[in-house]
């Protein structure tokens, strides 16, 4: 009898401490990167683990590679239709459907990192997103800002304007629109974990897909010569987690400040984490094999002229087809990036 009396304590007490320690919300929530690969790590895993730390384990983000539950490209479809309960993707995929996401997604003749953390933040960047998902019936956190990318990894020399026509290039979003309409490129949008076989097999010229540091693990440096930077073509870019707006509005009131604070510091930490392990990459790739090519400020300036003419010039059509959002926020975008501008010869960034 004493035996079963201690066996019904023990049995109970795991019972109730395997109840407190069990999450209140679950979210699966599949990317559009590979298992693994540095935006899966550093924004979506950061994220669950900050979630998870600020919700004292109320919230429990269970993160998948692409292709596990949802194919790459079709994470925010996924999200919408109910097939998952959120998942983790970029607005440059989204591009082509509402070029308005361009924006956000970064583009040539926008700002880099540092302004444009703080127009998301303070400059109402952030509100702006969050109305466009909410038109979609989404709610948006915001778990990623990067930094710069590379131009290129290139089986061919990147110089000037004449190098890139008839380039085969692996892109997506505003560049790969760019490229096709001001260059006469041939841009070809693959989900990133194709990215690598396209490189080596020559199936493209070249390839962009995300910062110094993202691209080593994929092995670009070894399957191709040249390495070009700037990424005047994507000075920055963002990743978010999209929720639908029923799951979002259905969470409890005390958890929503957390989740947004979660987001917010895997923000600031992802891109901390970046400037770093880019500035490591970059010493790497220079003392190896690879040629690095910079392209001269002159290409450079004409580049983001043609990304800020594009965009202007979508923003426009969007207006005359009775939608001026689009313009609307682009005009305070740019605002805020003038007014960054101004000041820089107070700012010191080195």
């Amino acid at each position: 009898m004493k035996t079963m009396t201690w066996f019904s304590t023990a049995l109970v007490t795991a019972v109730f401490a395997s109840q407190t320690l069990a999450a209140d919300i679950e979210w699966r929530v599949p990317t559009s990167v590979p298992d693994g690969s540095p935006f899966f790590e550093n924004f979506l895993e950061r994220f669950a683990d900050n979630a998870a730390l600020l919700t004292e384990g109320k919230v429990e983000i269970q993160p998948f590679g692409a292709g596990v539950i949802v194919p790459a490209l079709q994470v925010y479809d996924a999200v919408k239709e109910g097939t998952v309960d959120a998942g983790h993707s970029t607005p440059s995929y989204l591009v082509n459907q509402n070029p308005v996401n361009a924006i956000f997604a970064g583009f040539p003749g926008g700002m880099g990192p540092q302004a444009y953390i703080n127009w998301i933040y303070e400059g109402g960047g952030q509100e702006k997103l969050q109305e466009l998902r909410a038109s979609e019936g989404l709610h948006s956190l915001i778990v990623g800002i990067g930094s710069t990318e590379i131009f290129a990894h290139s089986n061919v020399p990147i110089n000037g304007p004449e190098d890139l026509k008839g380039l085969k290039y692996r892109t997506s979003g505003p560049w790969a629109e760019v490229m096709r309409e001001y260059y006469d490129a041939v841009p070809t949008v693959v989900p990133p974990g194709d990215t690598y076989t396209l490189l080596q097999r020559k199936g493209v010229d070249a390839v962009e897909w995300a910062t110094p540091s993202s691209n080593q693990p994929e092995g670009f440096h070894e399957a191709a010569r040249y390495i070009v930077v700037p990424g005047v073509h994507q000075p920055t870019f963002l990743w978010e987690v999209v929720v639908r707006q029923e799951t979002w509005d259905q969470l409890p009131d005390g958890l929503k400040p957390l989740l947004e604070a979660a987001a917010k510091l895997t923000t600031y930490e992802g891109l901390g984490n970046f400037y770093h392990q880019d500035m490591l990459a970059m010493e790497k790739y220079r003392a190896g094999k690879n040629e690095v090519i910079s392209l001269d400020e002159e290409f450079i300036k004409e580049l983001s002229d043609n990304g800020r003419a594009w965009i202007a010039g979508r923003a426009e059509e969007a207006s005359q087809s009775g939608n001026s959002r689009m313009a609307e926020i682009l005009e305070e975008y740019q605002a805020y990036q003038k007014r960054w501008n101004a000041q820089k010869d107070y700012l010191i960034t080195d």
